[in-house]
């Protein structure tokens, strides 16, 4: 992305205030300050950028959008999240009726071995996901798949 357009019209508008001023000490100053002030406004920008993609990535999670420098100017680079891996057994998806998701929100208490709940806080926090966000999206996930109850690999009954 060339920030060039964007700096140049700020240094515009910069040269249009000085304009206003109606003096020639003015315009000098303006014409001074516009060198200096275009590296700490390609920086401010960047900071910009940085910070949309981060609130970009929240939403994206598990996918990314990260801000790198290519010499002066930000390029994107998209991660798209990993498709999750198939399952041994198929299952027919079930349709979801389309009245079914109306909003409304459900509590259920949910115990974990201490060891699950450490590596749940520890996945939700690399995500930038807060717990119960992480594990809404798993159980989504789990379910929109077709992954089934038993552990992999199991069939069958158990005796």
């Amino acid at each position: 992305m060339d920030l060039t357009p964007y700096v140049d019209s700020l240094r515009h508008e910069l040269a249009v205030a000085a304009e206003a001023g109606g003096n020639d000490d003015a315009r000098a100053l303006a014409e001074r300050l516009t060198g200096p002030l275009e590296s700490a406004a390609r920086l401010t920008l960047l900071d910009a950028l940085s910070a949309a993609m981060g609130e970009v990535t929240r939403e994206l999670a598990p996918g990314s959008v990260d801000v790198r420098l290519r010499g002066s100017d930000p390029e994107f680079v998209v991660t798209a999240p990993h498709a999750p891996e198939p399952f041994r057994e198929a299952r027919e998806p079930v349709a979801t009726p389309p009245d079914a998701d109306d909003g409304t929100m459900a509590r259920i208490n949910f115990r974990l071995p201490a060891h699950l709940k450490t590596r749940t806080e520890e996945a939700a926090a690399a995500e930038g996901l807060s717990v119960n966000a992480w594990l809404v999206r798993a159980v989504s996930l789990a379910l929109d798949t077709g992954a089934r109850a038993s552990p992999p690999g199991l069939t069958g009954w158990v005796h």
